[in-house]
């Protein structure tokens, strides 16, 4: 019999990393070999574990999964990543890609769309939704890209989009701090650059403009 590939599973909810590994562990060719809740352990484990493909989450505990996704591709430069997330491909998908992904679904996809994407993946392939792909083409041959104009939020940098994450999830500016391992004074950093680039007058409006994104944030 063939060897199964194997893969590492990383998000913090731990019905979400169940389920998926009932979904893999199911087909013949396939198996989960460990899974982890947060960026640290996850790098611990797949050093241990060397697995075939990984499946991230974005929003993890502490650091997120992008910030995982670069240290993979520092420590692991060879291990393909797929990223899961609830988070609008329109936003994070090629961002994802820019870090070093291989592919990026929405949990919001049938469950047998995850199985093609791990498998175009392990088959040295680029997976990314029809819609999404075809955005990205037009976008990169000149065409007109249709849809709504470019948000300025997707100009900000993986970090400060972070940042601006768990401000709207009501965050404050020392537990960010402490959940990214940075100083209070460089969140503020970010936060003054998110203002600047967000054209925000103050923290008041800065916290209301992620609050709202937060809350409307959702598959378009």
């Amino acid at each position: 019999m063939a060897a199964k590939s194997t893969i590492f599973l990383v998000d913090d909810h731990p019905i979400v990393r169940q389920g998926l590994a009932l979904l893999i562990n199911r087909e013949a060719d396939l198996m989960v070999c460990g899974d982890a809740e947060e960026a640290g352990s996850a790098l611990q484990r797949i050093e241990e574990l060397k697995p075939d493909l990984a499946v991230v989450d974005i929003s993890l505990i502490g650091p997120d999964g992008l910030d995982l996704l670069k240290n993979i591709r520092t420590r692991h430069p060879s291990l393909p990543v797929l990223i899961l997330s609830m988070l609008d491909e329109a936003l994070y998908a090629e961002r994802a890609l820019r870090d070093g992904a291989s592919g990026y679904i929405m949990k919001q996809e049938a469950t047998e769309r995850v199985l093609v994407a791990i498998r175009r993946i392990l088959g040295g392939e680029i997976y990314l939704s029809d819609r999404m792909a075809s955005r990205m083409l037009h976008r990169f041959v000149g065409g007109n890209q249709e849809g709504p104009p470019r948000s300025p939020i997707a100009d900000l940098t993986d970090r400060e989009l972070e940042v601006f994450r768990l401000i709207g999830e009501g965050h404050g500016t020392r537990q960010i701090a402490a959940e990214l391992h940075l100083s209070v004074k460089t969140v503020e950093s970010y936060q003054a650059h998110i203002k600047d680039k967000l054209s925000l007058k103050n923290a008041r409006e800065l916290v209301q403009r992620a609050i709202q994104w937060k809350v409307a944030e959702k598959p378009e």
